[in-house]
């Protein structure tokens, strides 16, 4: 093939560093039959990647990635590199900035044609006529003809003359059979506790019983980071090793929902765990060290959630996994107690990896928090399988260990309280006849446009809490009489401007204001109408706010306690 003549000169690039590096992403399945990988950069997403990826300290340009404006004044071009095994397979890369007017819908987007050959495309930012609508960066996606495609990419930012960048840091090879890997597993396993019904479940496995394994958890136990997500998802790699360890006959049941805290997940523990109870697992991991900041009781929640799953059988054992944040938080100072109080054995992310991050790669760091992390919040492939390998380093430990006796948990006095233990769903279609009286009024619609997530090993997400009441238009309040000690109310969340607030009362006196914009994404909110210690029963209405009548409002259901 020949060249042209005379080529031109390379465009000078300029500084640069990067924002995602050799990160792996898969096209999760569309409604229209497509695949994408959804990357956000909004909150402090884009600044942590800038640190955390490109090793950027300076503060100016660190505060000039929180706006569009200051974005724009420093970046000149976006750097994007994709490589996949079907180098023919067309992806298309989207920049997208969130608006101001409204979050997804105002704001300006690039879109560019890559092709997965591993050469590198540069979009300019000045050959594009901005708007002035553009509030802050919002995402970056691939977007994939076919599902199930994986590729790895690469994201740079190329600045403007004036800015500089460090030098971009060499990456860690990552040697899991090192002395220092294990020593990430042996920090991780915060306490052994009372390991009996553990030990049983791995017993049973070993003899060939049939045993489940269940997760619940937010985004992290979803698989959040992981690509693809089903598959490489910290649950499903332990189910895995779970099997090549201890027992090939293994059932596995996931049930992470992105951005829910304890709170909800004590409500939606029978359906998304027990299937109806129609599934009784024996071994139960719970993960929510990273969510909970969201529980309105501050541990009594969790607590509630670790009990209801003890009770469940004296064969039924409980795991609690804390995860950790790219700032090296979680909440583990708060919930650790409750797994001390009840003796169950505990593993600690935080404790295994993050004191490796700060050595140098010949003085005992096995990855660095790039390696690690997907973005702020999430697990990339490798950070998923620690996970998996600190729970089976865990479970190994039990396995090896001699027989214990069980404890009497249920003689402890709880460290929070055990107010929502006995927590039931009431929505549309599961116990609703604990809704005396219900009249529906205007929230007589069914809501399809939901929270998905993908459940067990699947690829394909399911709607959360499809047996809704919907509003789409009206003034006719939803009612209903309840017997019982305390309520909770689950909204759906959403960053449509078509949505507006609502007033909760109970006997006539308004107790709550729904806001189902406050969070700004599809997303299943829990919320306390009241918490008492007596069984009575109430009336409780919900109506839209003056002005927002013709607005939209989805109760997805109850949290009743008996």
């Amino acid at each position: 093939m020949a060249g042209p003549k005379a080529p031109k000169d390379p465009t000078a690039k300029g500084s640069h560093f990067y924002i995602c590096r050799q990160k792996e992403v898969a096209g999760n399945p569309t409604p229209d039959g497509r695949g994408v990988q959804f990357i956000y950069l909004d909150g402090e997403r884009l600044t942590t990647f800038a640190k955390m990826v490109g090793s950027v300290t300076d503060e100016t340009m660190i505060n000039n990635l929180r706006s569009a404006e200051g974005f724009l004044s420093m970046v000149a071009g976006i750097g994007v590199t994709v490589e996949a095994q079907d180098a023919d397979n067309a992806i298309d890369f989207v920049f997208q900035m969130y608006g101001k007017r409204d979050t997804y819908g105002s704001g300006d987007q690039l879109r560019v044609r890559c092709r997965p050959d591993g050469m590198e495309q540069i979009i300019w930012l000045d050959d594009h006529e901005w708007g002035d609508d553009n509030a802050v960066v919002g995402q970056m996606r691939f977007e994939f003809e076919k599902p199930g495609t994986l590729a790895t990419i690469d994201v740079k930012l190329y600045l403007r003359e004036g800015f500089e960048a460090p030098e971009q840091e060499e990456r860690t090879e990552i040697r899991v059979e090192s002395e220092a890997y294990q020593a990430i597993l042996g920090r991780s396993l915060m306490n052994l506790g009372n390991y009996a019904r553990v030990k049983r479940v791995l017993d049973r496995a070993k003899r060939g019983e049939e045993v489940t394994i269940a997760f619940i958890g937010g985004s992290i136990t979803q698989g959040a980071g992981a690509t693809p997500i089903d598959k490489k998802a910290y649950a499903y790699q332990t189910w895995e090793r779970f099997k090549e360890n201890f027992g090939e006959n293994v059932k596995l049941i996931k049930a992470g929902v992105g951005g829910t805290p304890s709170e909800l997940g004590m409500i939606r523990f029978e359906r998304d765990v027990l299937r109806g109870f129609t599934v009784k697992p024996d071994l139960i991991v719970i993960e929510f060290s990273v969510n909970d900041e969201g529980d309105e009781t501050k541990g009594l929640c969790y607590e509630s959630l670790v009990r209801k799953c003890l009770a469940m059988s004296d064969d039924t054992a409980v795991i609690l996994i804390h995860a950790v944040f790219a700032d090296d938080w979680n909440l583990e100072e708060r919930l650790g107690p409750v797994g001390e109080r009840y003796e169950v054995p505990m593993v600690s992310v935080r404790q295994g990896v993050v004191p490796q991050f700060y050595l140098k790669p010949d003085t005992g760091r096995v990855l660095t928090k790039s390696q690690f992390f997907y973005d702020v919040y999430h697990p990339t492939n490798m950070g998923h399988t620690i996970m998996a390998d600190c729970l089976i380093h865990l479970m190994k430990k039990i396995d090896q260990s001699p027989e214990i006796a069980d404890i009497d948990w249920r003689s402890k006095q709880p460290y929070f309280g055990a107010d929502f233990e006995n927590v039931e769903l009431v929505d549309r279609a599961w116990k609703t006849e604990l809704l005396m009286d219900l009249t529906v009024g205007s929230f007589l619609e069914n809501d399809a446009d939901l929270q998905r997530v993908e459940m067990d090993d699947q690829i394909v997400p399911v709607p959360e809490f499809p047996n809704n009441w919907h509003h789409a238009g009206g003034s006719e309040a939803f009612s209903a009489k309840i017997s019982c000690k305390s309520l909770l109310i689950v909204v759906k969340d959403s960053g449509s401007p078509e949505y507006g607030k609502a007033i909760v009362k109970v006997d006539g006196k308004e107790v709550l204001t729904l806001d189902p914009r406050i969070v700004g994404w599809t997303h299943c909110t829990p919320l306390i109408i009241w918490r008492g210690e007596q069984t009575m029963e109430h009336k409780i209405e919900v109506s839209m706010i003056p002005g927002d009548e013709d607005k939209k409002m989805t109760i997805l259901g109850f949290g009743v306690v008996r």
